[in-house]
């Protein structure tokens, strides 16, 4: 299909379906009650036509964007297995990651469309509560040994009947939470983003007519594929194979490996030899894994193809059944969704670097740097989630961003004013992290320093990665500095685990330094007056300059 023979209808429904998408998450971000969705935006939306095909996703979290669809075909399939109404009318929310997708944290709602009686789609919303009980508060731990640990699962089921909220599954999810009443808010608030879903899409198609509707998204689908397919085109041809690690708690490294084929027409993803599921909560399952491909893949061919099924019908993705990156029920997984995700998409980066010479960046500082916590406050249980920036890698004509989310994250941060005013925690620094970017003809991004006092005692896990290797440079750029979390206890600093879970008393301070990102270039060759630029503003010392580039201030 030709640019010419592309109908402007198509385009303008396709719009239209992107446009809902937002509107879905504008909707539960508004009407949400956890800072971690109205004010971290760690939610998602789609829209997906009967046959459970991607037709449009809002620009939020490629972790759970790139799972939707695997998730949607799951949940449609159990829910037939098991007799469970996808008719007029209903809702149905599901956790289980094996199922839906991601980590239990990561709640699903899909709400069957009907147009005239006919079943024409499914809206759905994916967003991560905040808590949703298990071992610590925030329920993503660092030594679960099973799902069970993590928290409270929920297989497919009704959330809604005949458009009325069903009330058992709300209190069942709830009470097994640390928080019920933020929980209850944020279902409810993700079941609003799916109504307006509804409602905009059957607006759309009355427009239109169902007719042109489905003729548009034939069209778009098509003029999607041969888009793709030129771009694959353009890839180098070959066999490309890379490995990186994730470090275990106790110390040792767990690889992560992956055959990247590239024919010409087609995108094969290969992940035999990656370590087998461990019994630590970093697995991630398959949903997961396709989540990195889909978003790699996508950077790679660029920003203007359109994001749809047939954006991604020409990759085939294999993970040996029993491995980190595909584990089999009931292995923990709760970080494999945050930090194995990242470092899938390094190792993604790696190897297409390979297929697309001078257009993949360094490695990003490779984890979402996560901390849970919480405990009783005044007589009331409160538990509270976040993830932290880091700095991208630099990049072929440009400098990584400082302090940053990046690749399978990209959430906003939480204002420290809102963690200040609804719990018991004071910050003492939150800063760009000096001397933590890789150098390199390009430097990668800086990472972040960020630091908060206990006003009660507290129970605090965190999960990140990057603690002993830092993000990899390319083309001669330099590591990024690697991750630091210290405990600092009545004047004494004490540098820590980056997977711990410690308790804090009143008065304790937890400081984590984020890592950096990777440099791209060689470093002596950073053009001078960048490198001027970069200690005035605190990014780099001169001592740093000295080292990495040779350069000695006046």
């Amino acid at each position: 299909m030709s640019l010419a023979s592309y109908n402007v209808t198509w385009e303008i429904v396709r719009r239209g379906l992107e446009n809902i998408s937002e509107e879905m998450g504008i909707a539960l971000r508004n009407s949400s009650y956890s800072p971690n969705i109205k004010e971290r935006m760690d939610h998602s939306a789609a829209i997906f036509d009967s046959e459970c095909r991607l037709l449009a996703q809002a620009e939020h979290i490629p972790v759970h964007l790139g799972s939707l669809q695997w998730g949607l075909q799951n949940i449609v399939e159990a829910c037939n297995k098991e007799d469970i109404s996808l008719e007029e009318g209903v809702m149905v929310v599901c956790n289980n990651p094996y199922i839906a997708g991601t980590h239990l944290n990561d709640v699903t709602l899909i709400r069957p469309v009907y147009h005239s009686g006919r079943l024409v789609g499914f809206v759905a919303n994916k967003a991560h509560h905040s808590d949703v009980g298990g071992k610590v508060p925030g329920s993503i731990s660092v030594d679960a040994k099973s799902l069970f640990e993590e928290g409270v699962i929920v297989n497919p089921t009704h959330i809604v009947k005949a458009n009325s909220f069903v009330e058992p599954t709300l209190r069942i999810f709830a009470s097994n939470t640390r928080t019920p009443r933020e929980r209850l808010g944020d279902l409810r608030a993700q079941a609003a983003a799916n109504f307006v879903g509804e409602r905009r899409l059957l607006e759309l198609i009355n427009k239109y007519s169902y007719e042109v509707f489905s003729e548009a998204v034939e069209g778009f689908l098509e003029y999607t594929k041969n888009i793709v397919d030129a771009r694959l085109k353009t890839l180098k041809k070959g066999v490309f194979q890379e490995v990186d690690y994730l470090e275990h708690p106790k110390g040792w490294d767990i690889p992560l490996r992956v055959r990247l084929t590239v024919n010409g027409d087609s995108v094969q993803i290969n992940y035999q030899g990656t370590h087998p599921q461990v019994d630590i909560p970093l697995n991630a399952v398959f949903g997961v894994t396709l989540s990195g491909v889909y978003f790699v893949l996508r950077s790679i061919l660029g920003d203007d193809v359109p994001v749809n099924h047939a954006t991604f019908s020409k990759v085939e993705v294999q993970a040996p059944s029993g491995s980190i990156l595909n584990p089999i029920y009931p292995a923990p997984v709760a970080g494999g969704n945050v930090e194995t995700s990242q470092r899938n998409a390094d190792l993604l980066f790696a190897a297409f670097s390979h297929a697309v010479e001078g257009r993949v960046p360094a490695a990003s500082g490779g984890s979402m740097n996560n901390l849970m916590m919480g405990g009783v406050f005044e007589g009331k249980s409160w538990a509270y989630y976040e993830t932290n920036g880091v700095g991208s890698g630099g990049r072929p004509l440009q400098d990584g961003v400082n302090a940053v989310h990046t690749n399978m994250t990209n959430t906003m941060n939480t204002p420290i004013e809102e963690i200040e005013r609804n719990l018991p925690l004071l910050f003492i620094r939150y800063e760009v992290r000096p001397d933590s970017c890789g150098a390199g003809m390009f430097r990668g991004g800086c990472g972040l320093i960020r630091a908060f006092q206990a006003l009660s005692t507290l129970t605090v896990t965190i999960l990140a990665e990057r603690g002993k290797r830092g993000a990899w440079g390319l083309n001669g750029g330099k590591e990024g500095s690697p991750t630091k979390v210290y405990v600092i206890r009545n004047g004494k600093r004490r540098r820590v685990n980056v997977k711990a879970t410690l308790t804090l008393n009143r008065g304790d301070i937890l400081e984590i330094r984020t890592a950096g990102g990777g440099g791209y270039g060689d470093p002596h060759l950073r053009d001078k007056t960048l490198i001027q630029s970069d200690i005035l503003n605190g990014y780099i010392t001169p001592k740093y300059a000295e080292k990495h580039h040779g350069y000695k201030q006046k």
